[in-house]
């Protein structure tokens, strides 16, 4: 039977980790594995992101609807991840709606662009993670799992443990994380595939 396994990780072009990212979704689409991987670039790269006026508000709302929907959540830790900041300029959640802006996304060179939400209110103990708030993006996804209980794996892309690389809002996984990649027998650095079925409940 396939999971359901969300990714969230690093996609800077320059410094970010797409190298795991692609290892994991080729597992997903072979015919050795049984693993449906939905990444966060598949995510904003959807209808939501096509809309013009997309926001991050938008953009961590329909995060939250692919987590829920998901068996698991892999969160990929780079040495960058801990200093990213994207999605974390929403200040609506402590300024009135006057007083607050923000860019549509991947839309820099236009300028920022008045809130478009008239209405807040604070989300529920059974409630999704807010969608307006000052986490970054990777952040936001890494909460959303955590309240709703969803099994996180957290893989270092290295060869060894980078517990310096862990954010502090992580530091409760530091034992659990693992490195994502290995040496086979011939010397090769590929993917710890072993480990991940493991750990996603596969015998």
């Amino acid at each position: 039977m396939s999971k359901r396994v969300y990714i969230s990780a690093d996609y800077s072009e320059d410094s970010g980790d797409r190298n795991v990212v692609e290892t994991l979704n080729k597992w997903g689409t072979d015919n050795l594995h049984k693993v449906d991987f939905i990444d966060m670039s598949k995510v904003v790269s959807g209808s939501v992101s096509n809309d013009p006026d997309c926001r991050p508000c938008d953009l961590k709302q329909e995060f939250n609807r692919q987590i829920n929907a998901s068996s698991a959540v892999i969160i990929v830790i780079g040495d960058k991840t801990a200093s990213r900041t994207a999605g974390s300029s929403c200040s609506r959640a402590t300024k009135d709606q006057i007083n607050c802006s923000c860019t549509p996304y991947k839309q820099n060179i236009n300028g920022s662009k008045p809130c478009k939400v008239s209405m807040t209110c604070s989300p529920g103990a059974d409630d999704d993670v807010g969608n307006i708030n000052a986490y970054s993006y990777l952040r936001h996804e890494f909460e959303q799992a955590k309240k709703r209980k969803k099994p996180i794996i957290v893989v270092y892309n290295s060869l060894q443990k980078e517990t310096n690389w862990l954010p502090s809002y992580m530091a409760d996984y530091e034992s659990d994380a693992q490195p994502f990649w290995i040496k086979n027998n011939y010397g090769e650095k590929v993917g710890n595939y072993a480990y991940v079925k493991q750990v996603l409940g596969y015998e």
